[in-house]
């Protein structure tokens, strides 16, 4: 059984807002991830040191979308086979509040610390 204090349905469709949202912005975020390519000789050394800054953290935010993903994914199983809002080391239930803030979550506060 899905936590008997959330609305379920409002919960999906918050994680799928955030699901297309996190999409979205990998799709537009797809170019400054790409290889750096400038020509040393009419691009100065500073210049291709923030090119490829401006890629790591690129990079570094496409990684963080895509954990989010993969959490969003399964949270939406949890909700499919009747398990959402269990903690997965105690199975007691998670607080709805806590999961109203954050519907990724897998443990209850107190197996969280």
């Amino acid at each position: 059984m899905n936590h008997p204090e959330l609305d379920i349905q409002a919960i999906i469709r918050q994680l799928e807002d955030t699901r297309a949202v996190l999409i979205d912005d990998s799709l537009q975020s797809k170019e400054s991830r790409a290889t750096v390519m400038l020509d040393q000789q009419s691009v100065g050394r500073l210049s291709r040191m923030d090119a490829l800054q401006g890629q790591a953290m690129a990079k570094a935010g496409e990684d963080r979308r895509q954990l989010l993903l993969r959490r969003i994914e399964a949270a939406l199983a949890r909700i499919g086979r009747e398990e959402f809002g269990e903690c997965i080391e105690c199975g007691e239930w998670i607080s709805a509040k806590r999961l109203q803030g954050d519907p990724t979550v897998l443990k209850c506060i107190d197996c969280a610390e």
